[in-house]
């Protein structure tokens, strides 16, 4: 009962709050009524007694047939100061309708006779524009008291872009109590002048300082929510010159919806100047290969494992096996997951890819019909003093997964691969290079299809530059970088995920993946701008540090070897090379002696095996054991 008394409660509230709309809407009835017969007598009362009072009657008909197609189109729905084409459409349906179904009532009570044909054209005509008009005035009142704020409470905006995203937000700036939109920039000469919503085009985006000081700006809103890393990095550079906050949409591949809010602003992250355009993936492709099927993500709780987790449980899969060997990362992908899936099948295996054992055990009752290998080593300077866990993770785990996969005749193999493979300088490179070559050379021997993806960098992955630079600004700097001149690729962890669902559906088997990465972005340049991110001046507020290139690191990453043939895929981002073939009974006995040695701690022995297959392997340092 207290539920119903709660439910009247609110419904009568919602009736008083409106009551003022409902009360203008109702009085405009009989005044449109009148103003038509007016009208109609050509400026003149009624002619007669009689023409009255049948024309009060059938006002009592249409009162009550109009006030029932108001609640029935939802006129009251819309906000007056937020009136839009909606709220007019909304009207435009009421009264029409209203208009046409009066029609046969008055036929069966006998009134349509004595009503003039032009009576009812002539109202509807009217009370349209009286209820379209109060709104649109309200509206008009509201935007003119809101700009009538003071220069305290009110912040001067311009707006770069002059497009859709722009023209949304100009209309919920101009609702807000807060911002003033006082002109746009765009990169398109034939926009200059040009209005949106009454806000002018004021020139293009490099004259950004010039209009910032002429027009006194307290803020710059990015509404491009289409524009790629270089041109957001160019928009940027000539924001930060403005010493002003700006501030940025969020981009298309993260807009849920065409609209766009004031509140959908956010600070330009590092991933808006680095990361990428959006791929376009094969999802019906993706879907048919993962919809119904078991799959298992080895390293599932590290940073590329557990986004190809949340990318997997949203194609449902029959059942999720995550193996890891961090017990912490287990758990927190598992309870992630449990939380936004409940309905998918996830299993865990607390297990390192180097037990032999345990992954038999896994495989042969989970039986998986693909599998994504993305547990490995991967950090450069660590690893070139602890050569035998590498070897014994990258290269003898791979070996592991993929036989066990193998031998319960897994649909698909996937390799997750890194740049630092090609022409490796360091440990964890040719690591992952000897890792690709076998899986390579397995696939001819096997049922399985062992695909190779190879990228550059990761935003924000474990152990990645950008979390490094986060804790150092955080400490006040500065903020170390190892060379002036040093580069690398980069790409998001979604996309990266992505690619690799990709690869999965192009690849038949033998193949490596290698997407096209674009222009590699010096760490100087990544610097610089995540100390500007924070709001603070390099060189003056916070020093970037060179501090010399550590083992292992080179100056400039490959994506492939110069004897492996890019061919262009169905995809325009992604290509694939042959594998080269290596003889088998040599392979396999390198990997044999490579166990051999981690197993009896011959140390010494692991560089020159490791070299016997990656002849491009550059080791001219000297091991500290």
């Amino acid at each position: 009962m207290s539920f119903d008394m709660d439910t009247i409660r609110l419904y009568l509230h919602k009736i008083y709050s409106k009551l003022p709309v409902i009360a203008f809407d109702a009085l405009s009835i009989p005044v449109a009524w009148y103003f038509a017969y007016w009208l109609r007598y050509n400026m003149q009362p009624f002619p007669d007694n009689r023409t009255m009072s049948y024309s009060l009657t059938a006002l009592s008909i249409l009162a009550v047939v109009q006030i029932a197609c108001y609640y029935y189109f939802k006129v009251y729905r819309g906000l007056w100061r937020f009136s839009s084409v909606n709220d007019v459409g909304r009207i435009l349906r009421a009264v029409i309708y209203a208009t046409i179904w009066v029609i046969p009532l008055f036929y069966f009570v006998s009134l349509l006779q004595y009503i003039p044909r032009a009576v009812l054209p002539l109202y509807s005509m009217i009370l349209v524009m009286l209820l379209c008009g109060a709104r649109l005035f309200f509206r008009s009142y509201w935007d003119r008291k809101t700009g009538e704020k003071t220069d305290n409470e009110i912040k001067r905006v311009l707006i770069v872009g002059a497009g859709q995203a722009a023209e949304s937000l100009i209309r919920d700036l101009k609702r807000s109590q807060y911002y003033c939109p006082i002109g746009l920039v765009d990169d398109n000469e034939s926009k200059r002048g040009h209005e949106v919503h009454g806000v002018r085009v004021l020139g293009t985006i490099p004259a950004l300082p010039e209009l910032v000081g002429l027009h006194q700006i307290d803020l710059i809103f990015i509404a491009i929510p289409s524009a790629g890393s270089m041109h957001m990095r160019r928009i940027v550079d000539h924001c930060v010159v403005c010493n002003i906050p700006f501030h940025t949409l969020p981009s298309l591949q993260a807009l849920a919806s065409g609209h766009v809010q004031v509140n959908s602003l956010r600070k330009v992250n590092i991933e808006d100047l680095l990361g990428r355009d959006q791929v376009n993936l094969s999802w019906d492709k993706i879907v048919a290969h993962i919809q119904g099927k078991r799959v298992l993500v080895t390293g599932g709780g590290g940073s590329i494992g557990s986004e190809l987790c949340r990318q997997i449980v949203a194609l449902q899969p029959e059942r999720l096996l995550i193996l890891d060997n961090s017990e912490y990362n287990l758990y927190s992908i598992d309870q992630e997951l449990r939380t936004h899936c409940p309905d998918v099948d996830i299993q865990l295996a607390l297990v390192s890819v180097t037990d032999v054992v345990a992954i038999d055990e896994v495989f042969g009752k989970f039986r998986p019909d693909v599998v994504f290998h993305a547990a490995a080593y991967k950090h450069v300077p660590l690893l070139e003093s602890q050569i035998r866990v590498a070897v014994k993770n990258n290269v003898l785990g791979t070996q592991i997964v993929a036989q066990a996969s193998a031998a319960i005749e897994a649909e698909k193999f996937i390799l997750i691969s890194t740049d630092k493979a090609v022409n490796p300088t360091n440990i964890m490179g040719t690591t992952k290079r000897v890792a690709e070559i076998y899986c390579q050379n397995f696939n001819s021997r096997v049922n399985t299809q062992f695909i190779t993806v190879r990228f550059g960098n990761v935003l924000g992955s474990t152990g990645s530059v950008v979390p490094l630079f986060q804790k150092q600004l955080q400490q006040g700097g500065p903020l170390t970088v190892t060379h002036p001149d040093i580069e690398r690729y980069f790409m998001t962890i979604p996309e990266a995920s992505q690619l690799i669902l990709q690869a999965m559906v192009n690849g038949t088997g033998g193949e490596i993946f290698v997407l096209d990465m674009g222009e590699p972005i010096k760490i100087s340049y990544l610097a610089e701008q995540m100390i500007r991110l924070a709001g603070k001046i390099p060189g003056q507020d916070i020093h970037i540090q060179y501090t010399g290139l550590r083992p292992g690191e080179k100056l400039f990453e490959e994506l492939f070897h110069s004897s492996e043939q890019l061919e262009q895929t169905e995809h325009e981002k992604l290509f694939k090379s042959s594998y080269r073939q290596i003889d088998w009974v040599e392979l396999s006995q390198t990997i044999h002696l490579l166990n051999a040695a981690c197993a009896t701690d011959q140390v010494d022995e692991l560089p020159v095996l490791l070299k016997s297959l990656v002849p491009e392997f550059q080791c001219d340092f000297m091991f500290e054991l």
